[in-house]
């Protein structure tokens, strides 16, 4: 099991996938990798998502994560300033063998599948700065720049300033877009628009 402490911050492309691709090439970036990642999210199945914000429910939820051979359980716990940003992050990973099994283990314990994202992913990397291009599949492109520091010498305002220097065309409006976010208010507005329950 392993605890990891980092700063991101995600922002999403106003240029095609393909051109932001073009643009770091151009800029010397290298790719270090390539993948597909599927996430299914599970929450409480008492828990009262028509009374709870999008950030409560994500707040509970556990994420069944599969990366190529790898399988993990993932719980996030987030450190909100009082401006609802995101200013740290605490991700803790159990490995599993088996997603269909991880699955019914949380059922048992009282939790609810609530939607699933998938997304490919391609990461570059030059001078120390990484970034992940992210394609959610019928969602945003986003770029992901992350950093696990011990020392604390990349702060989100270091994030965000080595973002704006590359020039690419990003929404600046929004530093720390979560594509969980997103995607959880299309899934409760599709619920809402069909008197549904989730």
């Amino acid at each position: 099991m392993g605890v990891e402490k980092n700063n991101e911050i995600t922002v999403k492309m106003n240029g095609t996938f393909n051109k932001v691709i073009e643009l770091l090439v151009n800029k010397g970036f290298e790719i270090t990798d390539k993948f597909s990642l599927e996430d299914i999210y599970l929450i409480p199945k008492d828990m009262n998502i028509k009374e709870s914000s999008v950030r409560e429910i994500l707040k509970e939820a556990i994420i069944i994560r599969n990366v190529g051979r790898c399988k993990v359980l993932v719980f996030k716990k987030k450190n909100i300033d009082k401006l609802g940003n995101i200013i740290s992050q605490e991700k803790i990973e159990c490995d599993i063998l088996n997603i269909d099994d991880a699955r019914r283990f949380i059922e048992a314990i009282g939790y609810k599948e609530i939607m699933e994202i998938a997304e490919d992913d391609v990461c570059y990397s030059k001078d120390g700065l990484g970034l992940v291009l992210k394609n959610v599949r019928n969602g945003d492109n986003l770029i992901e720049v992350e950093t696990i520091d011990e020392d604390g010498l990349r702060t989100i305002e270091d994030l965000k300033e080595k973002m704006l220097e590359l020039k690419l065309p990003i929404d600046t409006s929004d530093f720390f877009v979560k594509k969980a976010e997103v995607e959880l208010e299309k899934v409760i507005n599709k619920y809402k628009n069909k008197a549904g329950t989730l």
